[in-house]
């Protein structure tokens, strides 16, 4: 018999692979404007088809150290790319990879913050993530029951708190005009975003809360639940379309997220949600 397969640590995990989510980073900021979208076949929106030579080159620099220090896991890699065939179909540990969040409105057409995002799920629930906003220069990264850290390029980690540090607000692109209207009346300065942005926009300086809604969407993926891990352990938290806190179970459905550090926006930010839902 072979031996038992157990799951990562979840700090060492974040230890090995957060650098390389932070080079895969540069790789997608070096080549921002560089790159076509060659669109998926069989996808039901522009959105979900977006697919650049980008997006293929940040998962293969993550799976290439994932292979290296914990090829026992599964995946939920979001592009079809070499190395994910490497890798077993059924493990007690998943990693959920976005190599590039927001391909087509925030990369290519550059209309607010994208996220490289990764995430180690164990039992239906994140354990560890890292979220990389390459634009931003920003990356942040958390284990349950640790601290959540910053970490800039060339820099060192540091501790990080989910703060309401501005009047920025990041929404989806798909937000109805009723809703970014109210949050401008409050005073909020509406950004547009990727999913991932949104998950961890209060720990990003100038921005106090995030705002996740598509029309058309039945639930947020779990792509996007990885950066709600990491702001709860800075201290914020998240909340779903009727008020209730944010499902830990990744496979509980819910149809919105609302992130921020201070109970007024999450208020605010409900009640904007109420007028569209």
């Amino acid at each position: 018999m072979g031996a038992e397969r157990t799951s990562p640590d979840a700090e060492q995990f974040l230890d090995l692979i957060g650098p390389a989510v932070r080079q895969a980073a540069a790789i997608a900021r070096a080549l921002e404007g560089r790159v076509e979208n060659k669109p998926k076949q069989g996808e039901a929106t522009a959105v979900k088809a977006a697919l650049t030579m980008a997006d293929t080159a940040v998962q293969e620099a993550i799976l290439e150290a994932l292979r290296q220090h914990f090829p026992e896991v599964s995946l939920q890699a979001e592009e079809d790319t070499p190395l994910v065939l490497e890798f077993p179909k059924q493990a007690p540990a998943e990693v959920v990879i976005d190599p590039i969040d927001g391909t087509l409105h925030s990369y290519i057409e550059a209309r607010g913050p994208y996220a490289c995002i990764v995430g180690l799920a164990v039992n239906g629930r994140y354990e560890a993530g890292v979220v990389a906003l390459p634009r931003e220069g920003l990356c942040f990264d958390a284990a349950r029951g640790g601290i959540a850290r910053r970490t800039r390029p060339r820099g060192p980690s540091r501790p990080w708190k989910a703060e309401a540090t501005g009047p920025r607000v990041v929404v989806s692109h798909e937000l109805p005009e009723p809703a970014v209207a109210r949050l401008k009346e409050h005073g909020y300065e509406v950004w547009f975003g990727s999913g991932g942005a949104i998950s961890v926009a209060p720990l990003i300086p100038g921005f106090r809360a995030g705002l996740r809604f598509s029309p058309n969407m039945k639930s947020i993926s779990i792509r996007g639940r990885v950066g709600v891990l990491l702001s709860r352990v800075a201290g914020g938290e998240a909340w779903a379309e009727d008020g209730s806190l944010f499902p830990d179970d990744l496979r509980e459905p819910a149809r919105a997220l609302v992130v921020c550090a201070e109970p007024e926006d999450r208020d605010v930010l409900l009640r904007a949600l109420s007028d569209v839902l």
